[in-house]
């Protein structure tokens, strides 16, 4: 249930520490929950009115930040609002300090290669965001960790502060 009231049939994304939307939304998408309660995760849910139709989420790191759990309700797939869902991804990362975004993705990498991302070797990611929860799921679990690709997108240049 959204905080707030949305206009109806409008598009909202907002932060959420309603872990409890994010956990169900994820649940029934069958994708991972393991580590979404981690105290540093930033979660981001898109509303249209005040239905909750997608969610993403950051684990940031020092200068990098890994996105995860990307997911959008069936029916309101292809309409972008995945690519506004990482952009606020993007932002979010932004304004903690990344500089790089990471993520896995099997079967969507033509998608984020459309947002710019790049694929790459695995290690560089599990490098670069050693510890963070999706990090420790994978590295816990090698055999499921071998199977994945990872994605990476340069965001040094975001926003006006340089670096």
């Amino acid at each position: 249930m959204a905080l707030k009231k949305h206009r109806p049939g409008a598009l909202a994304i907002e932060q959420t520490r309603d872990l409890a939307a994010v956990r169900a939304m994820l649940e029934r998408a069958a994708m991972l929950t393991d580590g979404v309660e981690a105290p540093s995760s930033c979660y981001l849910l898109a509303y249209i009115g005040d239905e909750p139709v997608g969610v993403v989420g950051i684990e940031p790191r020092l200068d990098a930040a890994l996105i995860r759990s990307l997911y959008v309700a069936d029916a309101v797939r292809s309409r972008g609002l995945g690519a506004k869902l990482v952009a606020a991804a993007r932002k979010a990362a932004h304004t903690r300090g990344a500089r790089h975004l990471y993520l896995f993705s099997t079967e969507a990498g033509e998608f984020f290669h459309r947002l710019g991302f790049e694929r790459v070797p695995v290690v560089e990611t599990v490098k670069a965001m050693r510890g963070a929860p999706q990090i420790e799921y994978y590295r816990a679990r090698p055999e499921e960790l071998a199977r994945e690709v990872t994605w990476h997108l340069d965001i040094s240049r975001d926003g006006v502060i340089e670096r």
